[in-house]
């Protein structure tokens, strides 16, 4: 079962030398949170868009940025797309934290629910299903019991025949050698 989610592309690129590009998966009930090891007075450049591809409506989401001690260098609720600069004043881990609104949450929880009510739906068919062909098993069952059940008793009666006609035949033939 495919969970649909939010993919979120952010790419955060330092002045310095290098630069650095994270993609997450982002589900329609789940915060993620990033953080990384910066220096001092380094200049910190970041993008964030949504890829929204497989989901029903189009997304939005709330970002915090927070320094090493708690201060918040970016807050947004409830946006789609965004950008966010800052000068690190101390060094230390810094932390991005995403998270889907509260409206699509609770979208994702209805659709999480209604895949889950297809599930059962599927589950209760299947189950209908085998009680119907343990029903028609058991009638077939039966059935051959039942079949089985006379040609025994035949069997026996024809034995029990043939034992009669056996003893009322050689009864006859003792009597006409005079034996009896």
């Amino acid at each position: 079962m495919a969970q649909r989610s939010v993919v979120l592309a952010l790419a955060l690129w330092c002045l310095v030398a290098d630069g650095e590009a994270v993609w997450m998966e982002l589900s329609t009930t789940a915060t993620k949170c990033f953080s990384e090891r910066i220096q001092s007075n380094i200049v910190v450049i970041g993008d964030y868009d949504i890829l929204f591809d497989g989901y029903p409506t189009r997304p939005i989401l709330s970002i915090q940025v927070t320094s090493p001690y708690g201060k918040v260098l970016h807050h947004r609720e409830k946006v789609m797309q965004g950008q966010f600069s800052f000068n690190t004043a101390e060094p230390g881990v810094y932390l991005a934290c995403f998270s889907v609104d509260t409206l699509d949450k609770e979208l994702g929880v209805a659709l999480e629910l209604t895949k889950l009510e297809t599930a059962v739906q599927a589950v209760h068919g299947n189950l209908m299903y085998l009680r119907s062909k343990e029903s028609d098993m058991r009638d077939v069952s039966d059935w051959t019991n039942f079949k089985i059940t006379w040609l025994s008793l035949m069997s026996l009666s024809v034995c029990v025949i043939a034992s009669i006609a056996q003893l009322w035949h050689l009864k006859r033939f003792f009597r006409k050698k005079k034996l009896i």
